[in-house]
């Protein structure tokens, strides 16, 4: 949602003055968006291999067995990362359940870069008018993605990913514009707390309130009754109606991030400070919460949101300071490239078949060569090697300036 990069030279501080507000355009932000996309990319793919990392075929039925009982390091090791690069089943928290919120995190934190400067150069208007052209933009790129009308107006699928990151742009768009910071935070508590007592105090017919598991919950059930045409999970939806709430909140906790981040005042060491002192706060406030309202991403209960935005505030304050305090740019300009074109990439990868395309690099006996050294290894080369051909693409369209920008 933000102009390609630009070098700015900063003025000298003048004595006495307020500390000026950090650039338009941080590169640790379109780098942040890069990593999170990396794992959107093939992260399921890599999971995959991990999982049948050191495992020989006439074991591969009983990988979870084989790694438990110690039979191979690298199965151990291999099942580990592969649970973290999948999503849990319902209730717990991986590495895997933080890549979605961190996406809509980071939208919240960009939106405050490209709306403040838009309205304070055209008015209000001008950023409402650009904020419903965008939202309604990438709400039909997520029909399309889906399938669009391809298998007949029953299978179009109206909330999922990018359904969900267009509403959570436009509602925590407006309310940035609308609203003061403190109006904000209150705002998002009233959003998790509101969620919250709904799940915990609304009975669902026949089961009762305060039921989360799958299917007898509120959120489920509001999707089973008022959620029409094709849903991910039968009758209900991962990216439902009512999940959508919290969700907002998520990217309001990102919009909050941004304003800070933005804020001249502070002292910017002081602020990556403040960012992981926020973030444990958050995840160890997610934690208790989660004992009364369970973390599980599939509902998007608040809790997650807790716990998910505060990795979210760790991670922006690890890149903040290595990329725009340190300065050491260098090893993340591939992470930019993605960054800078998110949903051409994330829109492609469902387009073009990256690993099918990197096998007919590889060939079967070179697969098989890999998988005699050690199993899993082929399949985590042709994983890793399809990402790489997401990176060339993005590197391609940076050279030749070409954005997608939503």
């Amino acid at each position: 949602d933000l102009p390609p990069p630009t070098p700015a030279t900063p003025a000298p501080p003048v004595a006495g003055a307020a500390a000026p507000p950090p650039p338009t355009r941080l590169e640790s932000i379109d780098a942040l968006r890069g990593f999170d996309m990396l794992w959107i990319m093939g992260a399921d793919a890599i999971g995959g291999a991990f999982l049948k990392f050191g495992v020989r075929p006439e074991a591969a039925g009983a990988v979870a067995e084989g790694a438990a009982q110690g039979k191979s390091l690298a199965a151990r090791i291999g099942h580990f990362v592969g649970d973290q690069l999948e999503h849990v089943p319902w209730e717990g928290f991986r590495f895997y359940d933080l890549i979605f919120p961190l996406f809509v995190f980071i939208i919240g934190v960009s939106l405050v870069f490209s709306l403040t400067k838009l309205r304070d150069t055209r008015g209000f208007d001008a950023a409402l008018l650009r904020v419903f052209r965008r939202s309604v933009v990438l709400y039909l790129l997520g029909i399309f993605y889906y399938g669009g009308i391809s298998e007949g107006v029953e299978k179009i699928r109206l909330l999922g990913v990018l359904q969900r990151l267009a509403l959570c742009y436009f509602f925590a768009s407006f309310a940035f514009l609308a609203l003061r910071p403190r109006n904000l935070v209150i705002l998002t508590a009233g959003l998790l707390l509101g969620y919250w007592a709904l799940m915990a105090l609304v009975p669902v017919p026949g089961i009762g309130a305060g039921d989360y598991s799958e299917g007898r919950n509120l959120a489920n059930w509001v999707d089973s009754r008022f959620l029409p045409l094709f849903k991910w999970d039968g009758d209900h939806d991962p990216e439902g109606l009512l999940s959508t709430l919290p969700a907002i909140a998520s990217c309001l906790i990102g919009v909050l991030a941004g304003i800070h981040l933005r804020d001249g005042r502070a002292a910017p060491e002081r602020k990556v400070l403040q960012f992981i002192g926020a973030g444990v706060v958050l995840i160890l406030a997610g934690y208790g919460w989660g004992t009364v309202f369970p973390i599980i991403k599939k509902i998007w209960t608040s809790s997650y949101v807790l716990v998910a935005g505060g990795w979210s505030c760790i991670l922006l304050a690890a890149f903040h300071w290595v990329i725009d305090l340190r300065g050491w740019r260098g090893w993340c300009q591939p992470f930019v490239w993605v960054g800078l074109n998110p949903i051409s990439i994330y829109l492609l990868c469902k387009l073009v078949d990256f690993d099918a395309f990197t096998r007919r690099f590889l060939g079967g006996e070179v697969e098989a060569l890999l998988d005699g050294l050690i199993p899993g290894l082929a399949g985590l080369a042709v994983a890793i090697i399809g990402i790489g051909w997401g990176f060339v693409v993005a590197w391609w369209m940076h050279r030749r300036k070409l954005y997608l920008r939503l």
